[in-house]
C-alpha cells in the first residue's frame, strides 16, 4: 500500500509506485491526503484509520509512505495498522533499493554510510527524550543506550576513512587514464532519463570498469530497463569517437527530493561526475516542461557547485515528441539548458551530432611535431604516439621520421620527454 501527504495540490504517486516496484513490492492500493503535516502521524488521525481499513481490505503487509517520517510518526502509524504490517518511508525505501543493487565494496560502503546517517538523528532524538523523560522505552522507541549513538558515529567515521582511501585510488586511476590520452566524460541526470541506453549507443567495443575488478553483470547494468536505479555502481566504457579517445562513465541517477545527507553519502560515486572533463546532463524530453525545469534546477544545484567540467544538456527521448514540441521545450528551457543537444538514444537520432559536440566541448589539445632519427627507439615512440594521440601526419626523409599529432597537454609533455631520450641508430 503506497501513501502520500502533500501540503497543497494533488499528490502524485507515480514515482513512489516505481520505487516500490524497483524494491520488489507489489502495489495493491494507495492513499493520498492534502493537508498540513500532523506532528504525530504525518497524516490526519482519521486518514490513518482509513489507511488501516484499506490495508485490511487489500491484505497488504507493508505501507510505503512517500514522505520523510519521523521516528515517532513511524511508531504511531504502525500502532494503528494491523499487527505485523511494516511502515517504510521514502528514504528507507531508497536505501533498501540501494542495498539490493550494491554489488561492489564501494557501493556497499556508501549504502551503509547512508543508513547510518539516516539512523543517527533518530538515535540522538531517542537519547534526548530518554534523558529528559527518564523513562526507558519512551514512546515505544526502545530503551535508550548511550553507546548506540557513539557506535553509529564511530562506524560513520570508519566508513568515511575507507571511502576516502578508495576515492584516492580512483583519482589516481583517472589521472593515469588522462596521461594515457583519454578524456573522461560522465553521464548525469535523473534516473530513467535514458542514461544507460545512451551509453550503449555511444560505447565502443572495449569495456573498462571504474570499480574494483569487473563490474558485475556489466551488460545488464548498461541495458535500458524501465526500472529506477538500474545503475548503482559506476560503469565505464570506451566511447566510439572520431578523433579523441574518450571514456564514458554512467553512475546512479538522481531522484526527486533527495535529502542532503543522502547525496553526500554517495559523494564517492559522484566524484566520477565531479572530476570528469565533460558532463552530459541527460533529461527526459518526453516529460512536461514544468517537470523538466524542476529536474534541471535540482541537477544544477547538485552539479554546478562541485563539477569542474563544462556541462552539456542532452534532451533524450525526442522520438516520443510531436512535431514542433521539441523546439517549444528547448525555447521554454533555454535559460537552464542553452545550446542543448537533442537525441533519441533508442533510435540513434541525433547521436552523431552529440559525438561532434562532445569532441568540441572537451579541453583543447596541443599540436606537436617531433623530428626523430630513425631507430628502434624512435619507432617505439611513434607507436606510442599513435596509441595516445591523434596523428595528423607521419613522414620519412634523410634518415629521420617526422610525426605531427594533437593530444592532451600531459601527453604532449610526455612525448617530448621521450623524444629527448631517443638516440640515433648505431
Amino acid at each position: 500500500m503506497v501513501a502520500k501527504r502533500v501540503d497543497a495540490g494533488d499528490a502524485d504517486l507515480t514515482e513512489i509506485r516505481r520505487l516500490a516496484a524497483a524494491a520488489g513490492y507489489d502495489v495493491v492500493g494507495e492513499l493520498t491526503q492534502t493537508r498540513t503535516e500532523d506532528a504525530a502521524f504525518m497524516f490526519g488521525e482519521g486518514k490513518v484509520a482509513t489507511l488501516r481499513d484499506r490495508v485490511l481490505a487489500a491484505d497488504a503487509d507493508c505501507v510505503v509512505v512517500d514522505n520523510d517520517l519521523g521516528p515517532y510518526q513511524t511508531f504511531n502509524v504502525g500502532g494503528v495498522l494491523p499487527e505485523g504490517v511494516a511502515v517504510v518511508d521514502r528514504f528507507t525505501l531508497i536505501l533498501e533499493i540501494f542495498g539490493q543493487r550494491a554489488n561492489t565494496r564501494k557501493a556497499q560502503l556508501q549504502v551503509e554510510l547512508a543508513e547510518l546517517r539516516y539512523e543517527l538523528p533518530r538515535a540522538e532524538a531517542k537519547a534526548s527524550l530518554a534523558k529528559r523523560d527518564e523513562r526507558p522505552g519512551f514512546m515505544g522507541l526502545g530503551e535508550y543506550d548511550e553507546s548506540v549513538e557513539r557506535d553509529i558515529k564511530r562506524q560513520i567515521s570508519e566508513i568515511r576513512d575507507e571511502l576516502s582511501s578508495i576515492a584516492k585510488k580512483e583519482q589516481a586511476r583517472r589521472e593515469q587514464r588522462r596521461d594515457s590520452g583519454f578524456d573522461l566524460v560522465a553521464l548525469a541526470g535523473y534516473t530513467n532519463a535514458g542514461k544507460s541506453t545512451l551509453m550503449r549507443r555511444l560505447a565502443a567495443e572495449l569495456d573498462v570498469d571504474e570499480n574494483e575488478g569487473r563490474h558485475p553483470d556489466l551488460d545488464r547494468t548498461a541495458e535500458s530497463q524501465d526500472m529506477l536505479f538500474t545503475t548503482l555502481g559506476t560503469t565505464t566504457r570506451r566511447a566510439a569517437m572520431d578523433r579523441r579517445d574518450v571514456l564514458l562513465t554512467d553512475t546512479v541517477g538522481f531522484i526527486a527530493d533527495l535529502p542532503h545527507w543522502l547525496v553526500e553519502s554517495f559523494e564517492s560515486t559522484l566524484d566520477s561526475v565531479y572530476r570528469a572533463d565533460l558532463v552530459l546532463l541527460v533529461v527526459d524530453a518526453s516529460e512536461s516542461v514544468e517537470t523538466m525545469r524542476e529536474k534541471l534546477v535540482t541537477s544544477h544545484d547538485t552539479l554546478y557547485e562541485r563539477a569542474e567540467a563544462p556541462i552539456v544538456t542532452v534532451f533524450n527521448k525526442v522520438d516520443r515528441l510531436a512535431p514542433g514540441e521539441l523546439a517549444d521545450k528547448q525555447a521554454a528551457l533555454s535559460g537552464l539548458a542553452p545550446n542543448s543537444v537533442a537525441v533519441s538514444a533508442r533510435t540513434g537520432a541525433g547521436v552523431a551530432e552529440l559525438r561532434d559536440r562532445v569532441e568540441a566541448e572537451l579541453p583543447d589539445w596541443e599540436r606537436e611535431r617531433l623530428l626523430l632519427p630513425v631507430s628502434d627507439e624512435a619507432m617505439s615512440l611513434v607507436s606510442w604516439v599513435y596509441d595516445h594521440a591523434h596523428v595528423d601526419e607521419e613522414s620519412y626523409a634523410d634518415d629521420h621520421v617526422a610525426v605531427s599529432f594533437e593530444a592532451r597537454p600531459s601527453v604532449v609533455a610526455k612525448a617530448r620527454a621521450k623524444a629527448a631520450e631517443v638516440t640515433p641508430a648505431q
